[in-house]
C-alpha cells in the first residue's frame, strides 16, 4: 500500500490488458485518472476524485449491463465490487466536502492496490466470457516492444 506522502506515479502496465479493446481503453483511462488523483495537490483532490467517480460510474454500469445481458457466471461478485468501490468513493467525497483530506489520499492508495487484481482476475474473466460468447474463442493480447494491441470488441457488446 502507498502511504499518504507517497507521490509515486501510478503507471499503466500492459500486463493489465484483458484482450478486449473497449475494456482496455477504459481501464487505461481509469489508470490515468487514478494517477492524477494520487498526484493531486490538496486543492485539486475534489476535481480529480469527481472525474474518477464519473468515469468509474459509467464504466461499471456498462460492464454490469454486459454481465447481465450475457449471463456472466461471476456477475454478482463482480458487480458487488463495483458497487463497493462507488460507495467508498462517494463516502470519501462527502468527507472531502467536509475538509478531510486524508481519507481521499488513503482511498486513492487503496484503489491503486485494488485495481490491478480486479482487472487481472474479474475483468479478464469477463473479457474471456465476452469472446467466448461472440466467437467461441479466447481474447488475444499481442505484446510488442512498442506497444500492446488487443482485438476489437464484438459488435453485440
Amino acid at each position: 500500500m502507498m502511504n499518504s506522502s507517497d507521490t509515486r506515479v501510478f503507471d499503466w502496465r500492459d500486463t493489465w490488458l484483458v484482450g478486449h479493446a473497449q475494456l482496455d481503453e477504459e481501464h487505461q483511462a481509469f489508470a490515468q485518472l487514478l494517477a492524477a488523483l494520487l498526484a493531486a495537490p490538496d486543492d485539486s483532490l475534489a476535481v480529480c476524485l469527481d472525474e474518477l467517480i464519473s468515469h468509474a460510474s459509467a464504466h461499471f454500469a456498462e460492464e454490469d449491463a454486459w454481465m447481465r445481458r450475457l449471463n456472466f457466471p461471476a456477475q454478482q461478485c463482480h458487480m458487488d465490487e463495483h458497487a463497493a468501490v462507488l460507495r467508498s468513493a462517494l463516502g470519501v467525497r462527502q468527507r472531502l466536502n467536509g475538509g478531510e483530506i486524508q481519507p481521499a489520499r488513503r482511498f486513492a492508495a487503496e484503489l491503486a492496490a485494488w485495481f490491478p487484481p480486479h482487472v487481472q482476475h474479474l475483468d479478464s474473466a469477463l473479457a474471456s466470457w465476452i469472446c467466448k460468447q461472440a466467437w467461441n474463442a479466447k481474447p488475444l493480447v499481442f505484446h510488442s516492444r512498442a506497444r500492446a494491441v488487443t482485438a476489437a470488441a464484438p459488435s453485440f457488446v
